[in-house]
């Protein structure tokens, strides 16, 4: 891993654990992780409109420990916006086993407790999918100078991709 990918890796994992607590990210797994990745670093970077589409393009599969930095995948099935199907999970490899991710509220948990979390009310558990290197979701990233609120920002995409 390059040394600019360390750096982009620690900068995300400080931008998220300053949002520790908050509840502005439920049910934006994927906005959160991007928001860390992207308004961290000034960049953008270019995964899936959701978190099991990016799990499918970056393809997650590695199924050891996730380091720092990584995208860490869950099958997540459930009801959003009227249809129930695989939106998929996602959350931020810290090292040692720790993930950080946007539930009800973000929070820091082991990777594979996860599907012991319980789901919202016609959501099934987790299943963990694998993870991915930071590099990966980098490629093709450009710089980006973020103006936005993110949290404005990701209620605003979701509804734009979603309940259209």
């Amino acid at each position: 891993m390059s040394d600019d990918t360390v750096l982009t890796g620690r900068n995300a994992i400080r931008w998220a654990k300053q949002h520790l607590g908050s509840s502005a990210y439920s049910t934006r797994c994927l906005a959160f992780v991007e928001d860390a990745i992207e308004r961290a670093n000034g960049i953008e970077i270019f995964g899936g409109d959701d978190a099991a589409e990016s799990a499918r393009l970056y393809g997650a599969e590695y199924s050891s420990e996730p380091p720092p930095g990584a995208l860490v995948f869950y099958d997540s099935v459930g009801e959003l916006f009227g249809t129930r199907r695989d939106w998929g999970h996602v959350g931020l490899g810290l090292g040692g086993g720790e993930v950080i991710h946007a539930w009800d509220t973000v929070r820091i948990d082991d990777y594979r407790s996860l599907a012991l979390l319980t789901p919202a009310a016609g959501w099934e558990p987790l299943r963990f999918l694998g993870w991915v290197p930071l590099a990966r979701a980098l490629e093709g990233s450009q710089a980006r100078a973020w103006s936005t609120d993110p949290v404005s920002a990701a209620v605003r995409q979701q509804t734009d991709r979603f309940s259209g």
